[in-house]
Order: structure tokens, then C-alpha cells, then sequence
């Protein structure tokens, strides 16, 4: 009879740790992660950076989601006609790309996204070192940089290389163009390293050994890794 119950509790257990983790971990939204108030990362950091940007965060970006972060998501979601219930799904976030893009240009600090302006601001980096979770021209990894470069021209892109792959139209090798992602598996199963197509079979990238550097889809160790590519503009 004690195994019996012992064998239930457990079982009670079970479910209720389904439940709590299903109420608390976010799915990927169109290869965007949900965020939401308690969270904490890298994608809040930026989050509040484009919010302070647009002028509705006015605290130190913190990469926490508290009440502070929250009540900013709610006044850019009324601002711009959403559902405002704080949490930045697939619509806050096409919100927030179309106003920083307008804002940044309104103040003239960056030119219309392109393959040739994307490619030209890859370039302007080579040589920075690479750096494991870098997001700066101090050091960058291989999402890091790209998540910067698209950045400098109001688009947001998820920060790590999985979430990044959902994102966008997938492109065919045959049919890359400028500033398409490429995307490789190297150090983990599916897509675990990208970089931006630059033509010719070329692309620019944030390597681990060389940090910002291009590298060819015909050189041997990226052509048995190539994974897909996706446009992203």
C-alpha cells in the first residue's frame, strides 16, 4: 500500500512539473522567443535597448524583464495599437523592427537595409576577435555579429544561431544573393554557425579560430557543414 502511494505522489509530481514548465518555458514565435516578465538574457537586453532607443525605457538596460521593462512593452503596444498585455510575441516585435527602422532613419543614422549596405558595414569589422557570446566590435561570436550588422540598420534579429534559423525565406544555394544568412553545423547537431553571404561563394563571418573573417561555401570544411540559408531583408 506505501508503494502504491509513493508510486502516485510521484506520479502527482510528474504532472505538476509538466504543467509549470509548460506555464514557463516560451516556444520560439516565427523564430522569435516569446519574452515575457521574469525572464532574463541576452534578447531582454536588447529588447530594452530598442526600447530606450524609441524612448518608452529610460533605466539601465539590466537584460532582466521586470515590472519596469513590462510597463515599457505596454506603452509601445498601446503607442502602436497592439494588444497591450506586456509580452513581446511575433506582433511587438515586427512593431518594434518597423519603428526602429523608421526612427533611425528619421534621425538619419542609418541608410535603407541592403545586400551591398549590409555587406559593406560586415566588412567594416574584419579582423575584430571572436569572443564566445560577443555582441560588440570588441568581440563578437558568429550570432553576435550578425544580430550587430542587421541591428546598425533597425532590424532585429534573434541573438543566438538556433533561434535565427527559423527566421526569414529559405534560400536555395543556387540562388543566394547578398546579405543572405548561411547557416553550418559545426560544434552541435542542426544550425550552429552563420554568417552573411557576401557573392562569389563567399561569405563573412565571425570565426572561433579567426575571429571576423570570409571564408568560401566551397572550402571543404564549410561545404560538408553547410546546413541552409534564409533572407532576411
Amino acid at each position: 500500500m506505501q508503494k502504491r502511494y509513493s508510486k502516485m505522489g510521484f506520479t502527482v509530481f510528474a504532472i505538476v512539473l509538466v504543467i509549470f514548465l509548460s506555464a514557463n518555458i516560451v516556444q520560439a514565435d516565427y523564430g522569435y522567443t516569446t519574452l515575457k516578465m521574469g525572464m532574463r538574457g541576452s534578447d531582454v537586453s536588447t529588447l530594452q535597448t530598442k526600447l530606450k532607443s524609441l524612448g518608452y525605457f529610460n533605466n539601465n538596460v539590466t537584460g532582466y524583464f521586470g515590472s519596469i521593462t513590462k510597463n515599457s512593452v505596454i506603452r509601445f503596444q498601446k503607442a502602436n495599437g497592439l494588444y497591450a498585455d506586456g509580452i513581446v510575441g511575433k506582433n511587438t516585435y515586427r512593431a518594434l523592427n518597423n519603428s526602429s527602422a523608421a526612427a533611425l532613419s528619421s534621425r538619419g543614422t542609418v541608410e535603407r537595409a541592403s545586400g551591398s549596405n549590409i555587406v559593406a558595414t560586415a566588412k567594416s569589422y574584419m579582423g575584430v576577435p571572436y569572443v564566445w557570446g560577443g555582441t560588440s566590435p570588441s568581440g563578437f561570436d558568429c550570432s553576435g555579429f550578425v544580430h550587430y550588422v542587421y541591428g546598425k540598420y533597425g532590424i532585429w534579429l534573434p541573438r543566438t544561431t538556433e533561434s535565427l534559423y527559423p527566421t526569414g525565406t529559405y534560400v536555395t544555394k543556387a540562388n543566394l544573393r547578398a546579405g543572405d544568412l548561411v547557416f553550418f553545423t559545426t560544434y552541435a547537431p542542426g544550425a550552429s554557425h552563420v554568417g552573411i553571404y557576401i557573392g562569389n561563394g563567399d561569405f563573412i563571418h565571425a570565426s572561433s579560430s579567426k575571429g571576423v573573417t570570409i571564408s568560401n561555401l566551397s572550402n571543404s570544411y564549410y561545404a560538408q557543414r553547410y546546413f541552409g540559408a534564409k533572407r532576411v531583408m
